[in-house]
């Protein structure tokens, strides 16, 4: 994981900071953390070996929702900067939800080694974006998926 830099995950309201995948808040969760690398976005994460699909190897859900987190933060990331923000700006980003998730595993995933999701963004109506992501293994790609992100409707938050 890098924790040199500002990801989009650490500047979400507490409100929306609880998914399992990227909340700061979920002591249980993975804590993915997404970011500009160039123009493409970033997310590095070490699999804890508790996370075994076979021996060896990572289970395919952890990938899945490595690929879907990234896309969603991606997304947040792309539509943050289209507003003139950057992570660390003190402007709050907007918040994705998963409209569609599609993933090819493509070959086994090894553990023990860092994976690194890249991501690409394309925006496709005012509140959807498309992120492309490619997950590796070291130099090995072993996963490619697409999230169709969708703006979160006001009506996810949840009322006291």
């Amino acid at each position: 994981m890098r924790n040199d830099v500002q990801a989009i995950q650490d500047e979400y309201p507490e409100d929306y900071a609880w998914c399992y995948g990227c909340g700061r808040l979920n002591e249980e969760g993975h804590h993915f953390r997404t970011y500009w690398n160039g123009s493409n976005t970033e997310t590095m994460y070490d699999p804890n070996e508790k996370y075994t699909a076979i021996p060896g190897f990572v289970y395919g859900g952890l990938i899945a929702s490595l690929i879907d987190c990234h896309g969603t933060g991606s997304a947040a990331l792309a539509l943050h900067r289209k507003n003139g923000f950057e992570p660390g700006s003190g402007e709050a980003p907007p918040r994705f939800v998963t409209g569609s998730l599609h993933v090819d595993f493509l070959k086994p995933t090894p553990q023990k080694v860092m994976l690194k999701a890249i991501g690409a963004v394309e925006e496709i109506h005012p509140k959807k974006w498309k992120v492309t992501t490619e997950v590796f293994a070291g130099d090995t790609l072993c996963a490619k998926g697409e999230v169709v992100a969708v703006v979160m409707p006001t009506s996810f938050v949840q009322q006291n």
